[in-house]
């Protein structure tokens, strides 16, 4: 039997602050509890977004903390064709079809005033896209990415769940969801609508790199914060269509501002280097996030 495998995987877009340890930490100790590995991955598909300075201040955060990782650090930018390979999959299997809507057009889409109800969204609260360029020709589609029009390519929701199926489509949850979920969890794709998967300037999305990551680094247990708890529907179904291992999930706590909020890397007060900086000891972070 294989040792565990756990990983830590933050974006160098901002600087890690106290939500981001309690993740590396549990992370880490748990792999060392288990006598399994402990790996380092960053997350830098967001070109416009990630700065090199935030990936060495992750780099100085962690040697901080006294958390070591096993092996090189996987490095997003550094796999972009594997990314590639499999959205081409997914599109081979016609799973895969380009929107050419802006982010204000869709929008505009949603809020139409003469449509009925209110419009779906989904976990995370935003309103699932409408599927208008689904219906569009294969012509049609083909002149407009020949034109040059900025795109992005979605999974087709529907026919995705119609290959898989959704009897075992689930995982096994060792921590908690919103509502106290654990144990076997079923899986809700849908809830997602036609997720984003890549686009013209970015050949994958968090969803689709995540999968590819964690099946190429031999991921075992993957531990993270509960707002991405229902994301694991989405990776699930995924992980079905490419044939890719199923890791143990458990998701945990998130650690609030004092508005009750989820920390964001915009919070400065909270930043592991400003807290260093103040005479925090590493020390005293398990204390602050509450791992004593």
């Amino acid at each position: 039997m294989s040792s565990p495998v756990f990983r830590f995987a933050p974006s160098p877009n901002g600087y890690l602050h106290l939500g981001h340890a309690l993740s590396a930490l549990m992370n880490f100790e748990r792999a060392r509890a288990s006598g399994g590995r402990f790996l380092l991955r960053i997350e830098d598909i967001d070109r416009a977004r990630c700065r090199s300075e935030f990936e060495s201040a992750i780099y100085q955060d962690m040697a901080w903390l006294g958390i070591t990782w096993d092996g090189p650090v996987r490095r997003q930018s550094e796999h972009l064709d594997e990314y590639r390979a499999a959205l081409a999959r997914l599109e081979a299997d016609g799973l895969v079809y380009p929107s050419f809507e802006s982010r204000a057009e869709i929008a505009a889409l949603v809020s139409d005033p003469a449509a009925p109800g209110t419009w779906p969204r989904d976990p995370d609260g935003a309103p699932l896209y409408p599927g208008t360029a689904r219906a569009l020709s294969r012509s049609e589609r083909a002149r407009r990415i020949a034109a040059g029009e900025p795109h992005a390519l979605r999974l087709d929701m529907a026919a995705a769940i119609a290959r898989v199926g959704t009897l075992d489509l689930a995982w096994a949850e060792t921590g908690s969801g919103p509502d106290g979920e654990c144990g076997t969890v079923a899986a809700a794709p849908a809830r997602w609508g036609d997720v984003v998967l890549g686009r013209k300037e970015a050949p994958t999305s968090y969803h689709l790199s995540v999968v590819i990551d964690d099946a190429r680094q031999g991921t075992t247990h993957v531990v993270r914060g509960c707002d991405l708890f229902w994301s694991t529907s989405v990776h699930r179904l995924l992980q079905a269509l490419l044939d890719l291992p199923v890791p143990a999930y458990h998701h945990h706590r998130l650690v609030l501002g004092s508005d009750g909020r989820k920390l964001s890397k915009s919070t400065q007060a909270t930043a592991l280097r400003t807290l260093r900086r103040n005479g925090i000891a590493a020390a005293d972070i398990r204390r602050m996030v509450g791992l004593e």
